[in-house]
């Protein structure tokens, strides 16, 4: 009984939604669950026509925010490319800290320039007046792990190496450099801390920081919030969230691999370098992996990092 009151004020939360938010979110179920294939695979030209809008970058005229927007290829090698966000009033004498920002999806779905994305980072650079830069990493279950965090890493050596391109009339302080994302974006952030800051020699970039929203992890016992908000919360249930892990971990691994489960309740807990930078960890109260987010903030106070954690709801 209990349970079900439970359930019912979840749905309840989720039905206090804006009915255009609640329409958005359907639509993109029915694309998710449209363009997964039962081999794995994805149907990525579905997925395009039916929801992933690609918005163009203007590095010519500011947008109504004032931001500008270039697009550069971090490395030629592998095609990665990332979106530069950039206030067109800042001036030369002006350094602003950078953002990396690696996009939710995951790790099969979107890219920088998905509409909503691209809207997202132009909110950033705005509001906080840092050069955003937005990764369109590459994607699974073509491309599976640890592509998505070499190419974490690739946009870093990008930045540290070529700096901002010849378009961006402004400089960047790489000791105030930021990594950010939501969902999967958020799982690489993490990693890709771990594994610049675990660098041998210091490397050329300074990490400030790390802001993680609805971080996508995850293990092969079920927590107790994905139990509840199964068939409660949007787009993430127990049937995509598997597929998903499936397509992107090595063939044959389960969801206790190492870049799933960053804590230690299913085994050895990996080490924080010490250069590991403070987090900013924010757990989505509808976000049925809202758990593994605690249990992650957690970590970190156990191993003395300094962090701060909030829930939404």
């Amino acid at each position: 009984m209990a349970g079900d009151v439970a359930r019912e004020a979840l749905r309840a939360r989720v039905r206090a939604m804006p009915w255009t938010v609640r329409l958005q979110l359907r639509a993109l179920e029915a694309g998710v669950d449209a363009t997964q294939r039962r081999d794995g695979t994805i149907n990525r030209f579905l997925f395009s026509l039916l929801v992933d809008r690609q918005a163009p970058a203007n590095p010519a005229r500011p947008d109504a925010l004032g931001v500008r927007s270039v697009d550069v290829t971090v490395d030629a090698s592998t095609g990665v490319r990332a979106r530069v966000y950039f206030s067109a009033t800042e001036t030369e004498s002006s350094p602003r800290p950078v953002i990396v920002y690696f996009h939710g999806g995951g790790f099969t779905y979107f890219s920088a320039a998905t509409r909503p994305y691209d809207a997202l980072c132009r909110t950033i650079c705005r509001e906080t007046g840092a050069v955003v830069v937005s990764v369109s990493y590459r994607l699974a279950p073509e491309h599976r792990f640890p592509v998505a965090y070499d190419d974490g890493e690739a946009a870093l050596r990008y930045l540290a190496t070529t700096g901002l391109p010849a378009e961006v009339p402004v400089r960047a302080d790489l000791a105030r450099c930021f990594l950010a994302g939501d969902s999967a974006g958020a799982n690489i952030a993490h990693h890709v801390a771990r594994r610049w800051t675990a660098a041998a020699t210091p490397p050329p970039i300074r990490l400030a920081g790390l802001l993680l929203l609805a971080a996508y992890f995850g293990g092969v016992d079920r927590t107790e919030s994905e139990l509840a908000l199964e068939g409660v919360a949007p787009i993430v249930n127990l049937r995509r969230s598997d597929f998903w892990w499936k397509a992107f971990l090595p063939e044959g691994a389960d969801r206790n691999h190492p870049a799933a489960h960053v804590t230690g309740e299913a085994g050895p807990e990996l080490e924080l370098p010490e250069a590991f930078p403070p987090a900013m960890v924010v757990v989505g109260g509808l976000d049925p992996l809202q758990d593994y987010g605690r249990q992650y903030a957690a970590m970190l106070r156990r191993k003395g990092k300094e962090h701060y954690t909030t829930v939404k709801y």
